[in-house]
């Protein structure tokens, strides 16, 4: 007679499959989170992305989204090992086993399950990561600074995970066992949950409340910011989403029970009643589905949308090489440049130099009222002296632009960028422009904005008014500007590399400055007695980044430095690097949440074949011909599958239109094209969606006996 060991080793060698289905989730969990969180915990990488700046907080919230989509797939996956192992538990207690002995066994298996499979993640995370980042290397950008060097801390937080995973693995298994109704244990795989009449109603309301939630979520902050003067928490602004949340629900709710389409009465009536006695857990998996394959575009999307709008604006920059400096600063002539330039080999074919100035305009500043938990208030202001720009004369616009125009005296433009808008980054109008040094003031009527992306922000005078206003400036507040173009710009890379290691080894540490710090700025802090928050010695306490020279190749240099140049080439390199960075992240949250969809998927269509199986039994013996029986499972798999493919691609491209249109209220034709970009990256992981479906179609068909 075999032992109660004996018999359980019996029964787990014929299940092999859920072992491995179960044990293979483990692994991919953990593999994916080791190997995110070794990049996004690199030096290499934290290096291109700003500290405190937004590309840092998206890769956080993506490695949590990440996070969460492991563990929802992995729990799903327990789920359904547990589901399987009910009626195998209930025979064992049935037979006289103890709880006892099987929590026992249970134990063994859960301990190999979690331990060889977490282990085995966690060691392989690392050289997946480390293999991943060759092949963008070799792709995509090669160099030294790009070696990819690891974090020990990456490691903490992937023990975390896989802590969670066995804890997780142990609590669901006892759960499991400690069940005390022996028939609700033999019965668990046949337990429904069944959704009571849906009203038609709910599809389009649903849909209105999806449309309202989105919108109101991403536009209730602006109106906090320009109508209440109230800068919300974050928690607040989130609110005002959950009525898309609430519509989601409400869409699939319809779709399970009533569907979209008119049918006849009686033909779906088997799949139709089916989906609605498994409803209740079946439109929660959907749900969940429908938001990771919404977080899973957002992060395909962002890369391919920066990538193509940031290489059109580079590829319609009319200027090569474009660097200014402060007049009380030692920066490199003409001929200088022409010198080093000869030395490259690089032949500079136009040359455009011109003054500047710094002045300051009016306007309505922000006075903070109150700064509590319930976010910052404040006060706008007019003030004839609120802020300093750039300024030119238009004989200094005309050589920089070869546009020619000739402003009528006492008038003002405000330079936009080439396609007219950016307004909110322009600074607006200005009415009267005055002198810091003098004091002295001139009024001014704002002219016909000007088109320029590469002097957005700055202004332009007429000749006379600006020799006028710009008397007895220092040099502090004079500035030199240069344009140039070489014949091969492609070729000019070292050439570029050298020129702008020159021109920050010139600068002083004075103007090693973040381009929020203002002169104007400072200077009314300076009459006040107050500190000035973007002064070097305020940034760090203040969360800001300090610029310094050993950190002139990083991201956040690059990014925010006052006076960075814009050299065409160095630009395009840079980026290629960032993207890179932004590539693999974004890839890994987006396979991440499609293995998450897919799992949870696949699981809940077998259990769909698990709980039908009696059901499909009958109807095979009361003659249902296989094409009938076919078509009623794909009815369920396909919804299941589909839906929240259909509905949560939908919804993020939708918002992701939402953005670009509400960002200025038009679309640029860099962002036209991006659009176009993840248009075809949808294509491509719908086609993958698809398959997946059609093989899970197949396993449920097989699993029934269906031919």
């Amino acid at each position: 007679m075999k032992t109660f060991t004996q018999v359980y080793a019996a029964l787990r060698r014929k299940n092999k499959g859920q072992y491995a289905l179960l044990s293979g989730c483990c692994f991919f969990s953990v593999l994916l989170i080791t190997a995110y969180a070794c990049m996004m915990r690199s030096p290499t990488i934290l290096s291109v992305l700003p500290e405190g700046g937004d590309s840092r907080k998206q890769a956080m919230m993506v490695f949590v989204l990440a996070v969460i989509g492991c563990a929802v797939f992995t729990t799903y996956a327990a789920g359904l090992f547990f589901r399987q192992k009910s009626r195998e538990t209930g025979v064992f207690l049935a037979l006289g086993a103890s709880r006892r002995q099987l929590q026992a066994e249970l134990g063994k298996e859960l301990a190999i399950i979690s331990l060889c499979s977490c282990a085995a993640g966690a060691m392989l995370g690392g050289p997946l990561a480390w293999g991943i980042w060759q092949l963008f290397r070799l792709f995509l950008v090669d160099s030294q600074e790009m070696v990819l060097s690891f974090d020990p801390e990456a490691y903490l937080l992937s023990l975390v995970f896989a802590a969670y995973v066995a804890v997780m693995l142990f609590l669901l298994g006892g759960r499991a066992v400690r069940r005390t109704n022996i028939i609700d244990i033999v019965q668990e795989s046949h337990t429904s949950e069944p959704i009571r009449e849906v009203k038609r109603w709910y599809g389009p309301v649903g849909i209105i409340l999806v449309a309202v939630g989105a919108l109101a979520g991403y536009l209730m902050p602006s109106f906090f910011v320009r109508i209440l003067h109230w800068y919300a928490p974050s928690v607040v602004t989130a609110v005002f989403y959950l009525p898309a949340l609430v519509g989601m629900y409400m869409m699939l709710l319809h779709t399970v029970v009533n569907g979209w389409r008119k049918r006849h009465k009686y033909r779906d009536i088997i799949a139709t009643s089916m989906m609605k006695f498994q409803g209740r857990q079946t439109v929660r998996n959907m749900l969940v589905m429908t938001l990771l394959i919404a977080g899973a575009y957002f992060a395909a999307f962002y890369a391919p949308m920066l990538s193509t709008n940031s290489a059109y604006s580079f590829a319609s920059r009319p200027v090569d090489f474009e660097y200014h400096w402060r007049n009380d600063q030692d920066l490199p002539e003409r001929s200088e440049v022409e010198a080093l330039a000869e030395e490259y080999g690089v032949d500079i074919t136009s040359w455009q130099e011109v003054d500047a100035v710094t002045l300051a305009g009016d306007g309505y500043v922000e006075i903070e009222q109150d700064n509590g938990a319930l976010g910052t208030t404040y006060a706008t202001e007019y003030r004839e002296v609120a802020s300093g720009a750039t300024f030119f004369s238009e004989s200094a616009w005309n050589a920089l632009t070869g546009k020619h125009i000739d402003l009528a005296p006492g008038t003002c433009a405000n330079v936009l960028d080439d396609e007219g808008g950016s307004d909110y980054l322009s600074g607006g109008d200005v009415t009267v422009v005055t002198n810091m040094v003098t004091g002295e003031s001139l009024p001014v009527t704002p002219a016909e904005p000007l088109r320029y992306t590469m002097l957005l922000g700055c202004y332009v005078l007429d000749d006379e008014d600006y020799a006028a206003i710009t008397d007895g400036l220092t040099d502090l507040w004079r500035e030199s500007w240069v344009f140039f173009n070489v014949a091969d710009v492609d070729a000019s890379y070292p050439f570029a590399k050298a020129l702008f290691d020159e021109i920050v080894d010139r600068s002083g540490e004075e103007v090693l400055q973040l381009d929020a710090y203002n002169l104007v700025a400072k200077a009314l802090a300076e009459e006040t007695g107050e500190p000035y928050d973007f002064d070097r010695e305020n940034l760090t306490a203040l969360g800001f980044p300090a610029m310094e020279r050993e950190d002139r190749d990083s991201t956040e240099f690059r990014s925010y430095w006052l006076y960075m140049p814009q050299f065409r080439v160095l630009d395009q390199n840079d980026f290629v690097t960032t993207m890179a960075v932004f590539l693999m992240l974004f890839i890994f949250i987006a396979l991440i949440c499609f293995a998450a969809v897919i799992v949870i998927a696949f699981t809940r269509c077998m259990t769909i074949a698990l709980t039908s199986a009696r059901v499909y039994d009958d109807l095979r013996h009361l003659g249902a011909p296989n094409a009938y029986l076919f078509r009623s499972v794909k009815g369920q798999v396909s919804k299941v599958f589909l839906v929240p493919a259909i509905v949560g691609t939908a919804i993020i491209s939708a918002f992701y239109v939402m953005i670009m249109y509400f960002n200025d209220n038009r679309f640029t034709p860099g962002e036209v094209a991006g659009m176009g970009t993840c248009a075809a990256v949808t294509a491509a992981l719908s086609l993958l969606l698809y398959g997946v479906y059609r093989l899970t179609q197949k396993s449920v068909c097989r699993r029934l006996g269906i031919g």
